[in-house]
């Protein structure tokens, strides 16, 4: 599966290692310490089989598996993982909703959708949800271990595919999409391409101070709260060139 990585300003982690409840704003995990992971699905023999692999894989420690939105929550709240894998889907509730509701009550976790929905405009959804992976359950391990891997490092993976098919062109849409000028498009193609904006600033030829202000102006134009919503509203406004999927 084609994929891309959108980096996005994250908050900092803050998972005390060795509490189960949430204490307070505690120093970052060192990049090589193993990556915490609670699994938010209902399918027990998915969630059983990403447990037995993360158990084998350097790197990651499994932390626990909640079925439900309820439950979820409360696993979230008791062990606050680094990063929740969260399927859409859920028998109480929708998973969306739940993104949400963590985002918003622990941001130091960060959140990876995992899911059988390849609806492209789910992925914006996610974005405002704030998530910071959106993979589908058809793909592989891989995709679920980059995934995992990018958004400790504040990227976000997605198919290709699915932010192509938001870019296809509208009219309407089209029509309407604020102004941007062409340096601030030639950010958001860097963005989009899956670079942070040191490296865009490289490829751009300027300063990443400089591309960390046109950063801020796209965000204030197209109304959004991080790169990665810039990205996937950019590509709905058909303000990006994307490679479209077949």
């Amino acid at each position: 599966m084609d994929v891309t990585r959108y980096s996005q300003h994250l908050p900092s982690q803050a998972a005390d290692r060795s509490a189960t409840t949430p204490t307070g704003t505690v120093e970052n995990p060192a990049e090589d310490a193993p990556l915490r992971v609670a699994i938010i699905d209902d399918h027990r023999t998915m969630a059983d089989l990403l447990a037995f692999a993360l158990a084998a894989e350097t790197g990651f420690v499994f932390v626990g598996h909640a079925p439900s939105v309820s439950t979820g929550l409360e696993l979230v709240a008791r062990i606050l993982p680094d990063v929740v894998l969260l399927d859409l889907n859920l028998p109480d509730g929708n998973g969306m909703w739940l993104a949400r509701e963590i985002s918003t009550l622990y941001p130091s976790v960060r959140i990876v959708i995992l899911t059988a929905e390849t609806d492209p405009s789910l992925v914006s959804r996610a974005a405002e949800a704030g998530a910071c992976g959106y993979v589908a359950k058809t793909g592989g391990l891989a995709e679920v271990l980059e995934a995992l891997r990018s958004a400790r490092k504040g990227s976000m993976v997605v198919d290709n595919r699915l932010i192509a098919a938001l870019g296809r062109p509208r009219s309407a849409t089209t029509s309407a999409a604020p102004s941007l000028t062409s340096r601030e498009i030639d950010v958001l193609q860097e963005l989009a391409a899956g670079r942070d904006v040191t490296a865009a600033a490289r490829r751009l030829g300027i300063s990443p101070h400089t591309a960390r202000g046109y950063v801020k102006t796209i965000l204030t134009k197209l109304d959004c709260h991080s790169q990665l919503e810039a990205v996937v509203t950019a590509a709905r406004l058909g303000l990006l060139r994307l490679h479209q999927a077949s």
